[in-house]
């Protein structure tokens, strides 16, 4: 029993930093929903993703033949796994340059924009493609590193307790300064090219892309108290 505190102490820390991405996005989507459906897409997008990782430990055998190749393309090798990270990946950057184009170049007409609010169904559909992404993601990752199923979904089930806490201050802090929204989106640019290299066997290693994001954030508060001064 002890030998496997340490094992599930680190995977619960490592499911944490991958819920972050998780964590933005469903925050800038519910930005976009009336203040009292806010933080039912945060419950919904959260809930669902656990809903998800402990349905797809349920097909574990399935879940890691994802890595084999299914076809060979130009001498590259494309696994389940790796089209469904393109995928991922692909919609990741189109969301995020997307909505970075409406928080800049859009904010430059004359007239104020009106904020148009995005219907809760076409939110929550988007939160689940990428849960669905993570999700695949998060569990291959957490099979290379233990073994046991109960200590996988033990994991799982705290990470997504600790998410449904931390997501609503972090969205508040987001909707609160829009300078912090438009390089929260960038950091979701960041992990989609990183998904989209992964689908190609391309490794970036994630502490590199979450320490530029930390550096990037610890910039971004230096600037901010250095304005308010």
């Amino acid at each position: 029993m002890i030998d496997a505190i340490i094992p599930l102490l680190s995977l619960i820390a490592l499911e944490v930093i991958l819920g972050i991405d998780n964590i933005i996005f469903i925050s800038i989507l519910a930005d976009k929903l009336p203040a009292e459906q806010r933080n039912k897409l945060r419950f919904w997008g959260i809930g669902l993703a656990m809903v998800m990782r402990l349905g797809l430990l349920a097909f574990i055998s399935w879940i890691l033949k994802l890595d084999k190749t299914l076809f060979t393309l130009f001498e590259t090798d494309f696994t389940g796994k790796g089209l469904i990270l393109i995928a991922g990946g692909l919609f990741l950057i189109y969301k995020s340059t997307k909505e970075i184009y409406h928080k800049t170049e859009a904010l430059k007409e004359d007239a104020p924009p009106i904020p148009k609010m995005s219907s809760f169904k076409k939110l929550l559909s988007e939160v689940i493609i990428l849960d669905l992404v993570f999700s695949i993601d998060s569990i291959i990752t957490a099979v290379g590193m233990v073994q046991e199923l109960w200590v996988m979904y033990t994991a799982v089930i705290v990470t997504v307790g600790i998410m449904l806490v931390a997501s609503k201050p972090i969205s508040n802090f987001i909707s609160k300064h829009p300078s912090f929204k438009v390089l929260a989106l960038c950091f979701l640019m960041m992990i989609g090219v990183s998904l989209l290299a992964e689908g190609f066997h391309f490794e970036i290693p994630k502490g590199y892309i979450y320490f530029s994001m930390a550096f990037a954030f610890l910039v971004d508060v230096i600037q901010m108290k250095t304005v308010k001064k």
